[in-house]
This record gives C-alpha cells, structure tokens and sequence, in this order.
C-alpha cells in the first residue's frame, strides 16, 4: 500500500505539518503525565482507524516502557483493570472528544468532571490540546492513506 501523496514531502505540508508539530511539543511539554500522552494518543488513533498513528504510538510507549498488556488492552480499557483512575478519566475524554460527530452532546459533564478530579486546570488544557492535536494527525493520515507497519521509535526525533 502507497500514501495517495508524499504529504510530508510535500512543500505546503511540511508547513502544515511544522505548526501541528510545534503545539504537540508545547503538550508534550506540559505537566500531563507522559504515559497519558501516550495512552490517549493511541486511543484516538485505534477510534479513528489511522494505522501509521496507531503503529507510531504503541511502538513509541512499548519503547519507553510501556508493558503489551497495558498496550493491548487500551481498546478494552473499560473491561481492563490495568489502568489507574486518572488514565480511565483521560481515556473517556478522549473517546467523547474524538467521537463529537457521534454524540449530539458532545464531550457530557460527567466525563468532564471525572477528568477535572485527576488533572490540574494546565493539564486539562494539555489534554483538551492533546485530543485536537492527535485527531488533526490522524485525519491527515486517514485521508491521505498513510502506509502502517514499519514505524521505528522515535523516527520522528
């Protein structure tokens, strides 16, 4: 399977690109626990299908850790009892705010309030950025049918 275009050696996509990798570093950056980063990235990417984003980020948690169990289980994680409260809280979020087309409320107040009892008001606003930043990847990967499967850690620096 090839991409439909070379969007990353694309000219106006490189700059597209340069802008959505320069907020994802400011996430990254941010007090929000790295192993949530990781968790609700692969949880968006599995939601919306995009196999280079899904690929990407479990190579990258299983490099920096992150146990298969744990990895293997994020698509179950309501079932799953290998993760804490607070990751729970970040996932939920995650799916309603990636599935917003899906729910006629959007993101409900419950699943606010839950993440609000595990995160700070600067980590809520990474992960509110985070679910945006990581949808936005996604949709250009989807769209563009972005090969998976070959990803190696940290290929992107």
């Amino acid at each position: 399977m090839e991409s439909r275009l070379n969007y990353f050696g694309n000219p106006l996509g490189a700059k597209v690109l340069k802008h959505i990798n320069s907020a994802n570093k400011v996430i990254a950056d941010s007090t929000l626990p790295t192993v949530v980063l990781e968790l609700v990235k692969l949880r968006a990417s599995q939601i919306n299908g995009c196999g280079f984003c899904t690929d990407m980020h479990s190579t990258d948690a299983a490099h920096a850790g992150e146990t298969p169990q744990r990895l293997n289980l994020v698509a179950a994680w309501r079932e799953a009892t290998v993760f804490t409260d607070a990751e729970r809280a970040a996932l939920e979020l995650t799916e309603q705010g990636t599935r917003i087309a899906d729910a006629a409320g959007g993101v409900t107040d419950e699943a606010w309030a839950n993440a609000a009892e595990h995160f700070d008001e600067e980590q809520l606003t990474a992960l509110i950025s985070l679910i945006a930043v990581i949808n936005a990847y996604n949709r250009i990967n989807v769209i563009n049918q972005q090969p998976a499967g070959d990803y190696q850690p940290g290929q992107f620096g």
